[in-house]
């Protein structure tokens, strides 16, 4: 199945709408740009196994890029529009790409590949094109919009988004496979047995999504979903508002969020938030960062019992899911395994008991490797020789084989030789009145070894200074345990979030530590 297959059912049917501009893009004019960018990159040489890049912000044509791609049997490699220049440049050298595109909108940070990516051959801008960059429009202009002779199937080879290091692509496995068959579609039917998509290629479904086409679970919803001859629909930018004026326009009947995104909208007015038709939507699916139980709490009692959990990375070396009546059940969980079995071990790779935190190892699952990074590669298994591969999460099992989410490994603290996890830290000080977003981790202390930090992001009636501070130390204080709370508070006007919500505490963390080592 693939969208050549819906275009020639179904050529007027919406395949992408925009959600801000209302521009639609139907399944005919989907397969249509798809097989003349194909072509393209058939004619410039570009063979199956072949890399190309691609940094747009959420453009009508984003999808019709990488279905070209997909269809053709290339990989390739959506990169992040708010990197800095230099991590562009090192993402698009490292994947090895040999086309690059971008758009107009994002020319300046584009141009940051001018004379340093030696690896590609043609530089591609939509929509208006900077000084070395070809015109997109006019060079698959030429081109012709059937399929090109042979079509298999390609993959994507996504980047981690950096929050504890450099990027890191996760080499996918690729075979020859004609297009809409093979393993490529393992996701296809996970997404219909667990959320309900109809996998029959007559559509029906509506998904709305409100996170960066970039990211790896988003661009692969979406994907799937215009698979089985579905309408996406795509925020050009998160807005908790403009999220919810979608799900009633359009009808929409899937979506994928992030936790912060449930957090901004419980932060709407309640007139706000109730002026809006939901009925329509059946599967709100969340991921990426554990959800605080009482967000998760909030969002069904507004949504009703519709928010499906899972936990999983980009490597894909594991999938746990939990529907809303297991989670009602064992709150806090992210579900149970559906592939791979978790284990739960200690440093030296020796597995815990049930209920003990640990690092969250899965075995019998898909192994994954760093492209061109074989230490990293190395750091994600496990010590044991089991063959066991790890994400860097901190988690604990129960005695019914529910997974609970304690943290990032890296974002652990140290205080007086006492485990601290920030995230039950955060958790908490989230639903506060007075913050709109906050991040905790160590900084260094000469006696503990590491003491706990806040930087918060504060709501915009709030009154910051050393009373809000206190306030928000007394609050954790009197629901956490003493040596899990802050120590000090320190306000900022925004905190360095990736488009997809995930914070990049690496950012702070290395900011303060490397203030600390200037003071000493």
């Amino acid at each position: 199945m693939h969208p050549g297959v819906i275009a020639a059912a179904h050529p007027d049917r919406p395949a992408v709408i925009m959600a801000g501009t209302g521009r639609v893009v139907t399944y005919a004019e989907l397969d249509a740009e798809s097989n003349r960018f194909a072509h393209l990159l058939y004619d410039a040489g570009l063979r199956p196994g072949d890399h190309i890049a691609i940094a747009l912000e959420n453009h009508p044509l984003y999808l019709a890029l990488t279905w070209a791609a997909q269809r053709s049997g290339l990989i390739y490699t959506p990169i992040g529009v708010r990197l800095h220049p230099d991590e562009l440049v090192y993402v698009v050298d490292n994947c090895g790409a040999r086309v690059f595109v971008s758009s107009a909108a994002q020319a300046e940070l584009a141009s940051a590949v001018l004379g340093r990516a030696p690896r590609v051959e043609r530089l591609l801008m939509l929509d208006g094109a900077a000084p070395g960059f070809e015109p997109y429009e006019v060079a698959v202009r030429p081109y012709p919009s059937t399929p090109i002779a042979t079509e298999v199937e390609g993959a994507d080879m996504l980047y981690s988004s950096g929050t504890t290091g450099r990027p890191k692509g996760v080499l996918p496995t690729r075979e020859d496979h004609p297009a809409g068959t093979g393993p490529a579609l393992t996701l296809f039917h996970l997404i219909g047995a667990l959320y309900g998509m109809n996998t029959s290629g007559e559509g029906g479904d509506v998904y709305l999504c409100p996170a960066p086409l970039y990211h790896a679970a988003p661009l692969r919803y979406c994907m799937q979903f215009l698979r089985g001859g579905h309408t996406v629909v795509v925020l050009e930018r998160f807005d908790p508002e403009a999220a919810l004026a979608a799900i009633e326009r359009y009808r929409v009947t899937h979506s994928q969020w992030v936790p912060t995104m449930f957090v901004r909208m419980l932060k709407l007015p309640v007139e706000v938030r109730e002026r809006y038709d939901l009925s329509s939507l059946r599967y709100a699916v969340h991921a990426a960062a554990p959800c605080p139980p009482e967000v998760k709490e909030r969002m069904m009692a507004w949504w009703g019992p519709v928010l499906y959990e899972y936990y999983a990375g980009t490597e894909g070396n594991g999938y746990v899911g939990c529907t809303p009546e297991e989670w009602l059940a064992h709150p806090g969980t992210v579900g149970r395994a559906i592939l791979g079995t978790p284990h739960i071990c200690d440093e030296e790779g020796r597995e815990l008991p049930v209920g003990e935190h640990g690092i969250v190892y899965f075995a019998d699952g898909p192994r994954f490797s760093y492209h061109r990074d074989p230490a990293k590669t190395e750091a994600g298994r496990d010590p044991g020789g089991r063959g066991w591969t790890t994400l860097g999460d901190i988690g604990r099992l129960d005695a019914d084989g529910y997974l609970y989410l304690t943290d990032r490994q890296a974002h652990m603290i140290i205080s007086g030789g006492v485990n601290v996890y920030p995230q039950e830290v955060e958790n908490l000080l989230a639903l506060h009145p007075a913050i709109a977003d906050v991040a905790v981790f160590g900084i260094p202390h000469e006696d503990l070894g590491e003491q706990v930090k806040a930087v918060v992001q504060p709501a915009e009636s709030a009154l910051v200074g050393p009373e809000l501070a206190d306030e928000l130390i007394a609050y954790c204080r009197a629901r956490l345990a003493h040596h899990k709370c802050p120590r000090s508070v320190d306000f900022r006007a925004e905190l360095p979030r990736h488009a997809t919500g995930k914070l990049y505490k690496r950012l702070l963390v290395e900011e303060y530590r490397a203030a600390a080592v200037g003071s000493s």
